[in-house]
This record gives structure tokens, C-alpha cells and sequence, in this order.
């Protein structure tokens, strides 16, 4: 596995913003799970960063909450991880990979490039997050899986759409000029070997 110093920065960047998209959150009285911007920033994080460092990015913010950082709303902590909201945010690095992996597929010349990075973003950058985080949040609370779609997985469904149309936007005329190659430093020389 071959890491860049830019690839790095990048991701440092990338699990930042994650970090401070977690702040802006609105919570839902019925719903132990907020409306968050952190979904965004997975899906930013694949599709503007490639695979690797999508999942880097996004692993860092998790581990780093697994050993005591308040990154994760103010809050961390393996508690934080095995909580309500454990199954969403455990998923996040493999959404970002798949996201990452899928999207170097996708040509993003005219509308067809936006409406397959939008069906990318949303299968895997939202519904995925969803098939660890609803059963997840049924066994916590010890709920049915139809109640805790109620509160875990129905509110969110058009916010989503709405952050996979806006993530698209941003993805696919940055990638026309930037692909996570060139962004990351990974057509350059200057490559630091991972063991």
C-alpha cells in the first residue's frame, strides 16, 4: 500500500470536516439518532478522495473516538461507538471505500456521470449505513426492527437524497479535473511505503 504526503493532508482534512459537520446536528424528540451533515462528509470523503483515502479519512475519526477523542458530537469514547448510533458510524469507512471504488468507474462527462454518481452515493453513502445501523439500534434499545425503522431509518430518507444530490454536484465537476489520483498525490514520485 503505497500512502502521500498529500493523500494524508487530504485525509487529515477530510476527517476534519466530518468532525465539524457532527456539530451541526438537530435531534429528533421521538429518535435517539440526530440529523447530521456526517453522511455528507462520508460521501465527500469516497468520492472526492478514491477508496483509500475515503476509508483512511474516515476510520481515523472513528478510531481516534474509540480511544477517548470527544470527535463524534462533543463525545467519545468506546461507548460512544457501541451506543444507539454505533451501527451507522461503524459502516462510515466502508461506505467511503465502496464509495470511492464505484464512483472510479463512472465517466462524469454530461448528466449521465451525475445521475450514476447520485445512485452511487445514495446506495452506498446512505441506505448502506442503514443495514448495520437499524438492527444496530433495534438490539440497543431492544426494539422491533419496524420500530426502529420508525426511528432510526423513515425521518432520514429525504435528507439523504437531498445530501446525495448535493455531494453529486460536488463530486463529479471536481473529479473531471481532479481525479482522486492527481488530488492525493498518487501520480506523483514522492510516495511514502505503509507496511
Amino acid at each position: 500500500m503505497k500512502l502521500t504526503l498529500r493523500g494524508i493532508v487530504f485525509s487529515a482534512l477530510m476527517a476534519a470536516i466530518l468532525v465539524l459537520f457532527g456539530y451541526i446536528s438537530i435531534p429528533i424528540g421521538f429518535s435517539p439518532v440526530p440529523i447530521t451533515l456526517q453522511t455528507l462528509a462520508v460521501m465527500l470523503a469516497g468520492g472526492l478522495l478514491g477508496p483509500l483515502y475515503g476509508f483512511l479519512s474516515i476510520f481515523l475519526v472513528v478510531l481516534l473516538t474509540a480511544l477517548g477523542f470527544p470527535l463524534l458530537h462533543g463525545t467519545g469514547g468506546i461507548g460512544h461507538l457501541v451506543g444507539p448510533t454505533g451501527g451507522y458510524v461503524m459502516m462510515w469507512p466502508f461506505a467511503a471505500l465502496l464509495i470511492g471504488l464505484l464512483l472510479s468507474k463512472v465517466q462524469f462527462r454530461g448528466f449521465r456521470g451525475y445521475v450514476l454518481a447520485f445512485i452511487v452515493l445514495e446506495v452506498f453513502g446512505s441506505l448502506l449505513i442503514y443495514v448495520s445501523g437499524v438492527p444496530w439500534l433495534a438490539y440497543r434499545y431492544s426494539m422491533t426492527l419496524t420500530n426502529a425503522m420508525i426511528q432510526g431509518f423513515y425521518p432520514y430518507i429525504i435528507g439523504d437524497l437531498i445530501k446525495a444530490v448535493f455531494a453529486a454536484i460536488i463530486i463529479a465537476p471536481v473529479r473531471m479535473v481532479y481525479p482522486p489520483s492527481r488530488l492525493t498525490g498518487l501520480v506523483h514520485s514522492n510516495v511514502i511505503k505503509a507496511s
